[in-house]
């Protein structure tokens, strides 16, 4: 199947300004999650969906590939969209946020080949185990409840699944693990993904800030590769500050 790996990248940023223009060791953050997406090995091609022309310009700075994709579009998701609009001979897109200059290639390919090898599925996704209590109480820390053939049940910021009698060592230690922190990284078959993007947001999804809940009000399957963890994103300044610090000591 052919694969294009696209990121979707907003200039404006909430919680730290301009955020994927920073620079750390001459790269702006953009550039180094280009750099880490293009190190996997089951993408054909690689595209910055873009809302500004100023990241339009970082990426040619560097020499990648971006498209100015519309104002209109109101998630990463619409301007994926957007993006297989323009290519009908791509079967799977793989979303790989701007912000995560230390994303695995190695789990970029694990999220698109189980989508490739699984048609019963309409979305790929990965998540990793949980083993600090605290993490289940953070909304930040998006988890994700597995059943049979590792099909996505829910994805919630409350601590799921709820251990009624309260949750213990034993818990957090058992195997096969039973909290999982879900990761932003996604792979869409090109049909799912056009009809996804024209959905209104389902009930769940309103309530939680959560994409995925649309497809999962919806019947559709999702999917979950296990790993064994993910680094940071970038969303605050002292995240920034500590890839900084990571990054410059190599």
């Amino acid at each position: 199947m052919k694969t294009m790996i696209v990121i979707p990248a907003r200039l404006a940023s909430s919680r730290l300004s301009e955020k994927l223009l920073l620079r750390a060791a001459g790269k702006s953050i953009l550039q180094h999650t280009y750099e880490a997406a293009k190190r996997a090995a089951i993408t054909d091609s690689i595209i910055v969906a873009a809302d500004d022309p100023r990241i339009v310009a970082e990426v040619d700075s560097f020499g990648g590939e971006a498209r100015l994709t519309s104002v209109d579009c109101q998630s990463g998701t619409d301007r994926l969209a957007e993006i297989a609009l323009m290519h009908s001979d791509v079967d799977l897109f793989v979303n790989v946020q701007g912000d995560e200059p230390e994303i695995s290639p190695a789990t970029i390919d694990a999220v698109a080949r189980l989508l490739a090898t699984r048609p019963d599925a309409d979305i790929a996704t990965a998540a990793f185990p949980i083993l600090d209590e605290s993490k289940l109480h953070d909304p930040a820390c998006v988890k994700v409840v597995m059943g049979a053939n590792d099909r996505a049940i829910l994805f919630s910021r409350a601590s799921v699944p709820h251990v009624r009698d309260g949750i213990t060592p034993a818990h957090l230690q058992a195997s096969p693990p039973i909290f999982w922190q879900h990761i932003g990284l996604y792979a869409y078959r090109r049909d799912f993904l056009l009809w996804f993007a024209t959905q209104p947001a389902g009930r769940l999804e309103q309530l939680e800030k959560l994409e995925q809940l649309r497809a999962i009000e919806a019947g559709k399957t999702i999917v979950v590769t296990a790993i064994e963890s993910s680094p940071p994103g970038i969303d605050t300044l002292e995240d920034f500050r500590e890839f900084v610090a990571r990054i410059e000591n190599q």
